[in-house]
């Protein structure tokens, strides 16, 4: 009986100290709220304006609030969706906020949430990249997913083009 279980002991730290079948992953963030704990995000409005600058990427800002049904249910769509979670870790910079701005630029429409602006490295509020809402410009609903995937797109398209 002690001959197996020395076996089994032997062959579970094999199997767990081999580099080969370790999973490399990040660690949460907790400034990811939820959004995606494998994507790399900013902590505040400067300091996404800076790196989209430097990196000649656009900034993604997605604000929401925590007890809102409607952010909770955009979240969940947002982190399940592999083609946002790819686009977003490999093509923008990302900021989430929780509160408030004074700020006029990252409320041109109103202070509702849940909403996602854009922003282009000119430091330029793209207000042609928008959700399918009139009197509310910049919301998104987990039903509008694709709609992102689509301005998300099309934010790559227009640095491109006129950057």
């Amino acid at each position: 009986m002690l001959p197996i279980f020395i076996s089994a002991i032997i062959f579970l730290f094999a199997l767990t100290s081999n580099p080969a079948t370790a999973i490399k992953k990040r660690p949460p963030q907790t400034l990811s709220r939820g959004w995606g704990d494998d994507l790399t995000w900013v902590q505040t409005y400067e300091e996404g304006l800076f790196k989209s600058k430097k990196s000649n990427k656009p900034l993604m800002i997605i604000h929401h609030l925590e007890e809102c049904k409607y952010c909770k249910a955009l979240k969940e769509a947002f982190a399940a969706s592999r083609e946002i979670q790819e686009m977003a870790d490999k093509d923008f910079i990302m900021l989430n906020l929780m509160h408030e701005t004074n700020d006029k630029n990252l409320a041109p429409d109103g202070k509702y949430v849940p909403r996602i602006i854009f922003i282009d490295p000119s430091l330029t509020v793209r207000a042609d990249i928008g959700g399918r809402y009139s009197n509310r410009l910049y919301t998104y609903e987990p039903q509008d997913i694709n709609i992102l995937i689509q301005n998300m797109k099309k934010a790559k398209r227009l640095l491109a083009s006129e950057l």
